[in-house]
């Protein structure tokens, strides 16, 4: 039997969804039809984020339990008016020289990616042609550690990058850990972004060795939290605020505020259960982007030792 097909328009282009009862969350009973409703509605909040920045996306075609592919590359399908930028590639797994990345700056192309089963939108910390905007540090726990260890680590992260003058803005994975997003200057590459990151938490770690590790081996992992300073390494994307993950619910890469993080810390919400869907809908209607202080840059990082 074909698969239902549908022309829309979405500002002025003309799209045709199609499978829009297809269920991507078995669990959940969540369809592609309630996937794009979610990216169109979030897209105010969400584009912002994703503008000017050369998108990974991992598509879910037959939902989040029938297996899964990262697309870097445009597909060859791809409508003439989504903005595409050729970039290097260099060390691709594909051998290829460049990639013809997907810019996601209209509300359009969200819905256009939404409709491939585009779950999981991912960006590096800089925009194209620019220095990196933005420092990652991801925290990864290792059980039994969980989100609420997380939540410690990252109040002790956001008072010392305060020493510094940096900023830090909260978010869940949408999985079992959290990032900290903090606005830089721009003017900085993204070597010397990681070194940053790196000192930073390796003097953590030595201050708090029972609760941190910055190394990446997996072995020193386990009832800790490790500080990933890589995530800013120019080659490196994190999974965008706002964007869906592949759980058995359609959870949500969810800005929090810094209340709900002392709250997380002390083994409340955020640390029972990761945010859906339909709840971020709700908490941006309330509260707005908690992440848009993101986009009005930050200072300079302090360099040296």
């Amino acid at each position: 039997m074909p698969a239902e097909r549908f022309r829309v328009d979405v500002e002025g282009r003309s799209l045709e969804l199609s499978n829009l009862d297809k269920v991507l969350y078995p669990e959940a009973g969540f369809t592609k039809g309630e996937v794009i409703d979610y990216y169109t509605r979030i897209a105010p909040v969400l584009l912002p984020h994703l503008a000017g920045r050369a998108l990974t996306r991992i598509r879910f075609p037959n939902g989040v339990t029938g297996g899964s592919f990262f697309e870097k590359n445009a597909p060859a399908a791809t409508p003439d008016w989504v903005r595409t930028e050729t970039l290097p590639a260099p060390g691709s797994s594909k051998g290829r020289e460049t990639i013809d990345y997907v810019v996601a700056d209209d509300l359009p192309t969200l819905v256009w990616l939404a409709n491939l089963a585009a779950l999981e939108l991912h960006t590096p910390q800089w925009k194209i042609g620019e220095h990196p905007d933005m420092m990652v540090v991801d925290l990864d726990p290792g059980a039994p550690a969980a989100l609420r260890q997380c939540c410690q680590v990252a109040l002790l992260m956001r008072d010392r990058l305060a020493d510094d003058g940096v900023a830090a803005y909260p978010k869940t994975s949408g999985k079992k850990g959290m990032q900290l997003c903090c606005p830089i200057r721009g003017t900085q590459s993204a070597d010397d972004v990681s070194a940053y990151a790196r000192r930073i938490a390796q003097e953590l770690e030595r201050g708090h060795p029972k609760l941190i590790v910055s190394k990446m081996a997996k072995n020193l992992r386990p009832g800790k939290v490790f500080i990933d300073w890589s995530q800013n390494n120019a080659a490196k994307t994190t999974v965008a605020p706002y964007s869906l993950r592949s759980q058995s619910v359609p959870s949500v890469s969810t800005p929090l505020t810094w209340d709900e993080v002392t709250a997380g810390a002390a083994g409340k919400r955020p640390s029972a259960r990761p945010y859906t869907a339909t709840e971020v809908l709700k908490r941006v209607e309330s509260s707005g982007d908690l992440l848009a202080p993101l986009l009005d840059g930050g200072p300079e990082l302090p360099t040296g030792s």
